[in-house]
């Protein structure tokens, strides 16, 4: 999906196009924070940054960045180049994701658990769609998965696939929290982003005829 969108030439203005990335990269931010406040379970990178949370004491948006920071430097020996929406993605990411939280009531019942959970996950995947539809780079964890692609000729599905359950154990082992909102999480976010994606992406613009 990200590889068929960087292959298409765009013209239209990065500048036009930067809201719609610091939007799609808030609205992110928000999303997760709302699967966090569900406590139903995390998606992969999420039980991560929650278990290396728990262990340093940091909060979640920093951690968040940090580990976009870190992920960000394994792009150096895979060749990738980063655009202005690698760099907004660690920053802006992680202070949604800490606004959103001082925000967002911590639920105990479970039917507004489950309003929370299923809430971020739909919004999750709007926001990707509209941060990756925008066209101004990927974010530090979709290129280092495009970058192993590129390197070692495997498919996406089974890189992305080995990334997302390495980063799950490691995740747990530490800590985090997995659970039913997890495998729903799995299931539903790459539908949901195919689904609004055409809706929000950038295309050249063509002469008149």
């Amino acid at each position: 999906m990200l590889a068929a969108l960087t292959q298409v030439p765009v013209t239209v203005s990065p500048v036009r196009r930067l809201p719609q990335l610091l939007v799609g990269l808030w609205l992110y931010g928000a999303s997760m924070a709302l699967q966090i406040r569900a406590t139903l379970g995390l998606d992969p990178w999420d039980v991560l940054h929650e278990g290396l949370t728990k262990i340093t004491g940091l909060s979640f948006g920093l951690i968040t960045a940090l580990v976009g920071v870190v992920v960000l430097l394994c792009w150096i020996p895979l060749r990738q180049r980063p655009g202005v929406g690698t760099v907004s993605n660690v920053v802006v990411i992680g202070l949604a994701v800490d606004v959103t939280l001082f925000l967002l009531p911590n639920p105990t019942d479970l039917l507004p658990r489950i309003l929370f959970l299923t809430a971020g996950i739909v919004l999750n995947g709007l926001a990707a769609a509209v941060y990756i539809g925008a066209r101004l780079g990927p974010g530090p964890r979709d290129g280092l998965t495009t970058g192993f692609c590129a390197r070692t000729g495997t498919s996406l599905r089974l890189v992305r696939t080995v990334v997302e359950v390495a980063v799950l154990g490691i995740g747990w082992l530490l800590g985090g929290t997995i659970g039913i909102g997890t495998v729903l999480y799995a299931f539903a976010i790459g539908p949901l982003t195919q689904l609004f994606l055409p809706l929000v992406t950038w295309v050249s613009e063509r002469p008149a005829s």
